[in-house]
């Protein structure tokens, strides 16, 4: 039977290069090549590694998220002009599991990103700059000091031994103490930057939005106010993914996104189907018709998503809307 596949039209092979990150050394693959190589992933080694990619001219280089220990190859490989583009680790685990790679190295998972750039085409997107991740930084060691003052507050509620209260009461005033300085510091920070003010002003202008979920959509959606609603609402990871199969039509579900972005958009909704009439009518609405309230609330911060991503895009404030005759 002939194969009647279409040829590629691209007359170039597709290089993809994959990159495995730990704290100490960097395992390198690429889709021409079936040997890894390693660099040290200090100073020295991401020199020598740019140089190498520099040479090689890949179509695209993959990374996966690791915590901060990609940040300065990324960094260094985006400054050298090369395309570089950091990926969630869950979409590196499911490629390789598709492919059947069960096995798991450094070399392997780098050779399995290789294979991701070449299969998927990530689009290389901004990088952020150092007050950007200085501002992520702060706000994830915010995150940090509320889930640990919870934690304690939670013992102190549970202890019946004096010096046990005591103890856990100190802990608390110190994280209470760290919280009030890191707030004090965020809110020097942002002041201090107009482009950064302006945006805070706008998005804290809908009801329902404060402070720590203006500056965490500042600092984890960058991209907030320059894409399509659709598409921010992929990112943030609240666009209904269908499960349909044959005749049947499955229930639709949210996953992947910015855990941290979803989890303060929960909350400002929360607050937006009291304070916020858009939002709350559109809550109402959608319980009347018989939503359970979880998909309801799930719909409202899709909702509210889109409509701060067009203030920001239009650079106009919250106007409330003018009742319907």
């Amino acid at each position: 039977m002939p194969d009647h596949t279409p040829a590629s039209t691209d007359p170039v092979p597709f290089l993809s290069v994959g990159i495995d990150v730990c704290a100490t050394r960097l395992d390198v693959a690429d889709t021409a090549a079936d040997d890894a190589r390693v660099f040290d992933n200090d100073d020295d080694g991401r020199a020598r590694l740019v140089r190498h990619l520099t040479a090689l001219a890949p179509r695209l280089i993959v990374l996966e998220a690791t915590g901060g220990h990609e940040r300065a190859a990324v960094a260094e490989l985006a400054a050298a002009g090369l395309p570089v583009v950091v990926i969630n680790p869950r979409q590196a685990r499911d490629f390789a599991r598709a492919i059947g790679r069960l096995a798991k190295t450094d070399r392997i998972d780098a050779a399995v990103l290789a294979r991701f750039g070449a299969a998927v085409r990530p689009e290389p997107r901004p990088l952020p700059d150092e007050k950007h991740l200085e501002l992520q930084e702060k706000l994830g060691r915010r995150r940090q000091l509320v889930a640990m003052r919870t934690a304690e507050t939670n013992r102190a509620g549970q202890a019946r031994a004096h010096k046990v209260r005591k103890s856990l009461e100190a802990v608390i005033d110190l994280l209470n103490d760290q919280l009030k300085q890191l707030d004090d510091d965020l809110d020097h920070t942002i002041r201090h930057c107009p482009l950064w003010r302006d945006k805070e002003d706008l998005l804290k202008s809908v009801p329902g939005v404060g402070d720590q979920t203006a500056r965490t959509l500042m600092a984890q959606l960058p991209e907030l106010g320059r894409c399509s609603r659709q598409q921010i609402a992929a990112l943030a990871g609240v666009a209904p993914i269908n499960r349909d199969s044959g005749p049947r039509r499955g229930p639709r579900a949210i996953a992947g996104g910015r855990a941290p972005v979803r989890t303060v958009l929960y909350m400002a909704t929360l607050a937006a189907t009291r304070f916020n009439p858009v939002i709350r009518d559109q809550y109402r609405r959608l319980v009347a018709a018989g939503k359970r309230k979880k998909v309801a609330l799930v719909a409202c911060m899709r909702k509210l998503l889109t409509i701060l991503n067009a203030i920001l895009r239009n650079e106009t404030p919250w106007r409330t809307p003018s009742p319907q005759a």
